[in-house]
């Protein structure tokens, strides 16, 4: 009897064990009750996710203890999510998922907590992986432009940096899985070296996150979100091909994923080629060309307590210059890069780790780039490579979240970097060899005080010290720069169907090493940097309101962005060996404006979507004049027909836009005015199941009417070249998984 009874309790308590710390359920249909496969549950703070099977089942297993939130989403349904709470329990959570009608609230973490949209006292948009998948833009960067109030200066479709309220190079934080990108950003011809394979989503904050990411988030925040694991027992991957008609351009994607008991690991990669591109006249963009590759990997190991995981990412760009010199050379159209182009190589090795104690989270992560930039030139300069310098960063976050209760919790965090930029053998030097380190430590309040009312406030603290050596026409330079940010904001539901935020953050930038010592041609102007330069502070209000019903969705939301100190690149009446001489200089400025949104899903037209935004902005100097790169004023208008299924066809749709840019008649004072223009755009798509394989399609057709026209954030305005006419993509993902 003894041994029987131990058997029992053995037994018993190894069911109890196996089952702690899990979630599973079923999902199902909310109107016909079916059961729904291959829908999507993710708890994005773990990365860690899992799909229904055929009879709507799932399970996640060997989670750690603590409160998350667990989304279920599937194409064409509202995404739902769950907040759970696991203390040695095994929940189960059934879903009902209701068909789409204006899209629900998501799970972010890119604000200081990870929390849903409608609890972050902080507005973040973002761009989920289907319309990363789906091209309107070449580059992966001008998809971005497609969300209000964010735009992209460019010199090409292979030469694009975003634009965030009229803030951009420096003064835009660009993050890749978290890790801070460092690609010499302080110009508009140096691009971040992304892409958008291996992604779940890219999420944007709008507005100053110095408090949260240091010095160069004054403006806002991108930060590139890595896809989930495979769920257990499975092999997942992908292969994504498009064409583009207006650059003969091909874009090439493979990736595969696999998860053995917690082992995870993951590739991608990519080849991108383009030819340069044609004007709406018809007229080819001479040395508008581009060829970009680039390889990611991934692996590590997820248990109970935390996970560890290791990331590389390898991209190497070719990118043409049309510059004066190269217009002079460049006279038929082709896709290989020979004159005047930038060859970038760039190595991110990247080290995350969580670990989870109940209450308390720690976050770990550690990255090291290597960024070399190469100028090549032609037979007719001096030499054939003009700049040759190598950037190698590390960089250090270790964050510490405790939950208080289930109302109030806090983190406390300290960052750094190391930084050492090495010129070569190239005889231009654009900036100097350079040494800069930063330590920075932070902390964050979150209390919700009652349901309908939620305030954050936190404070960092900054210090970098940055040194230059002695060099042919460089002074010797040694300098410190400290800085508080604080921030407060309020997330107020003034009703189950309206919320208002309010956010009141200052940031900072310290000034760069090229706005500093610069002492050189730089494309085709001298540029002189100011030793003098303290840093750059700003002020800035936000106030949003946001409004959602079953078939409607309203967001209005206005800035002021006071700026203390802001750095810009001015031109002079001096010239240096023939070219005009740029100086860097100081002025208090403000930016002020906001955007507006709409989104009707009218009934009991289930199948009709109608969009509308507004963005509006104005960036001028306290003494006079306005702030350079600075995008014109834009509205967008859509119209959708999408349904959940129609005959054969699973999630198909027909969409419609229209893009219009008013004049921008405020440029600065090396700028000249920009005229507006419509686009008219358009495309379709849908899923299809060959012979039980998925296939996805779609095929998006941009500037339809092939307009001629130059948008004021084109840097190829100066040389007489207009933006990019008609262009058709087309779009074939196939998706594939295994389980084993």
């Amino acid at each position: 009897m003894k041994i029987k009874l131990l058997i029992f309790f053995s037994v018993f308590l190894l069911l109890k064990v196996n089952a702690q710390n899990s979630i599973s359920g079923r999902i199902i249909d909310s109107k016909t009750k079916e059961s729904l496969p291959g829908v999507n549950i993710v708890i994005s703070e773990l990365s860690l996710g899992t799909v229904s099977d055929n009879n709507g089942h799932y399970i996640l297993k060997s989670l750690p203890k603590g409160t998350f939130l667990v989304s279920y989403s599937y194409v064409g349904y509202e995404t739902v999510t769950k907040k759970i709470n696991l203390q040695g329990n095994g929940l189960v959570i059934n879903v009902a998922l209701k068909p789409m009608v204006v899209q629900g609230q998501e799970v972010v973490i890119s604000g200081y907590f990870t929390n849903t949209q409608h609890e972050n006292t902080v507005k973040i948009n973002s761009i989920n992986t289907r319309d990363i998948t789906q091209p309107v833009q070449a580059s992966f960067i001008g998809s971005m432009a497609e969300i209000p109030g964010v735009s992209v200066v460019s010199k090409g479709p292979g030469v694009a940096t975003p634009v965030i309220r009229g803030l951009s190079l420096s003064n835009v934080l660009m993050l890749n899985n978290g890790i801070p990108m460092e690609n010499f950003q302080f110009s508009e011809d140096h691009p971040y070296l992304v892409d958008g394979s291996g992604l779940s989503r890219v999420e944007i904050i709008k507005g100053p996150a110095s408090l949260m990411y240091g010095s160069g988030a004054v403006g806002g925040v991108i930060n590139l979100i890595a896809e989930p694991v495979a769920p257990e027992g499975h092999i997942q991957g992908e292969v994504n091909t498009k064409f583009f008609s207006n650059t003969l351009g091909t874009n090439s994607v493979v990736g595969i994923k696999g998860n053995e008991k917690g082992w995870v690991w993951g590739a991608h990669a990519t080849l991108n080629s383009h030819e340069d591109y044609r004007q709406g006249n018809g007229q080819t963009a001479a040395n508008t060309r581009f060829n970009a590759n680039s390889v990611k990997l991934n692996t590590g190991l997820i248990r109970k307590i935390g996970s560890f995981r290791l990331f590389y990412d390898y991209n190497r760009s070719k990118l043409g210059m049309s510059v004066p010199p190269a217009l002079a050379l460049v006279t038929e159209r082709g896709r290989k890069n020979s004159v005047w182009y930038q060859d970038l190589t760039d190595h991110l090795l990247t080290a995350k780790s969580k670990i989870f104690l109940g209450d308390f989270k720690l976050n770990a992560d550690f990255s090291y780039q290597n960024n070399n930039r190469r100028l090549q030139g032609s037979a007719l300069t001096p030499v054939r490579e003009l700049v040759d310098m190598t950037l190698q960063t590390f960089n250090y976050r270790i964050k510490g979240v405790y939950d208080f209760s289930e109302n109030t919790k806090a983190f406390l965090g300290i960052q750094g970097m190391s930084q050492s930029n090495k010129n070569h053998e190239a005889p231009q030097h654009v900036i100097p060899d350079a040494q800069l380190n930063d330590f920075s430590v932070f902390s964050m309040l979150h209390r919700q005080f009652s349901p309908k009312f939620i305030a954050e406030a936190g404070i960092r603290y900054d210090h970098r010290t940055i040194d230059v050596p002695e060099a042919e026409n460089i002074t010797a330079l040694h300098r410190n720069f400290n800085n508080i940010s604080a921030s407060v904001g309020t997330n107020f539901h003034l009703s189950g169907h309206a919320l208002l935020r309010f956010n009141l953050a200052s940031a900072f930038r310290s000034p760069n090493i090229a706005e500093l010592t610069q002492n050189g041609l730089h494309a085709n102007r001298y540029e002189i940097g100011n030793q003098a330069l303290t840093n750059q502070r700003n002020l800035e209000s936000d106030l949003g309101l946001h409004i959602h019903t079953r078939h409607t969705t309203f967001e209005v939301s206005a800035f002021y962005n006071y700026i203390y100190n802001y750095i810009y690149l001015s031109p002079t009446n001096e010239t240096m060996d023939g070219y005009a001489v740029y100086r860097y200089l100081q002025t208090p400025s403000r930016l002020f404006g906001g955007e507006a949104g709409i989104h009707i899903h009218p009934h009991p037209w289930d199948w009709l979507h109608i969009k509308a935004n507004y963005s509006y902005i104005v960036g001028e100097k306290i003494s006079g004049g306005y702030l350079p790169l600075i995008p014109a004023n834009k509205l967008h208008f859509e119209v959708m027909v999408k349904k959940n299924h129609w005959k054969s066809a699973r999630n198909p749709f027909v969409k419609v836009w229209v893009d219009y840019a008013f004049a921008q008649r405020k440029p600065s004072q090396f700028e000249t005015v920009s005229d507006g223009y419509t686009l008219l755009n358009a495309a379709l798509g849908t899923d299809l199941s060959i012979h039980g394989q998925l296939m996805q399609f779609s095929l998006t057709a941009s500037n339809l009417l092939n307009t001629l026209y130059i948008d004021h954030l084109s840097t190829l305005k100066d040389v007489g070249i207009y933006n990019m006419g008609r262009n058709i993509a087309l779009n074939i993902r196939i998706p594939f998984g295994i389980k084993k």
